[in-house]
């Protein structure tokens, strides 16, 4: 586990953990009855930016969002739990998962929450005059987050292979 630990300050996964907790509310739905993907999607990008902030010590910004997927829709009245915690760091980056999770208000006898999406968001920690910082190195505290480590790198080198190969389209157009 030495790659996660290369550098003087590192904090364990359990470090950035957040929860957020909200009631889908009328004014989230959009013409289907159903809570608009934009409003998951802010809710999504809220708590991955508050687990950032904490793992980083300060000011982070979205860099990108890698995927999000949504399992099952959400409806008013249903008590959403967003989970967030840091997978991976680089010099000045992490990469936050995020799982949402609802309680349906009109099915408490079931009681069995669903899951309703997740998604995998890039941040950079900046600082005052918005230029990136280090970030501590993120180090897996047990064989599940060791897994989201090494699943996050392969996303990284993913980004990194689309990015490329994109530019290079882009210069044999030019």
């Amino acid at each position: 586990m030495t790659e996660h630990t290369g550098r003087s300050l590192s904090r364990p996964t359990g470090y950035s953990r957040v929860t957020l907790s909200r009631i889908m509310t009328a004014v989230d739905v959009n013409l289907y009855g159903t809570v608009h993907g934009g409003v998951i999607m802010k809710f999504v990008d809220d708590v991955a930016g508050a687990a950032a902030a904490r793992h980083s010590g300060g000011t982070a910004v979205t860099a990108s969002i890698d995927e999000i997927v949504f399992l099952e829709p959400l409806r008013v009245g249903d008590l959403v739990h967003a989970f967030a915690q840091v997978n991976w760091t680089g010099h000045t980056s992490m990469e936050v998962g995020v799982r949402l999770v609802a309680e349906r208000w009109d099915e408490v006898s079931e009681g069995a929450p669903v899951v309703v999406a997740t998604a995998y968001l890039v941040f950079v920690a900046v600082d005052a005059e918005g230029k990136p910082r280090r970030v501590p190195a993120v180090v897996p505290d047990s064989p599940e987050n060791e897994g989201r480590w090494r699943e996050a790198e392969i996303r990284r080198e993913h980004r990194l292979a689309r990015r490329e190969a994109i530019q290079a389209h882009r210069t044999q157009r030019s």
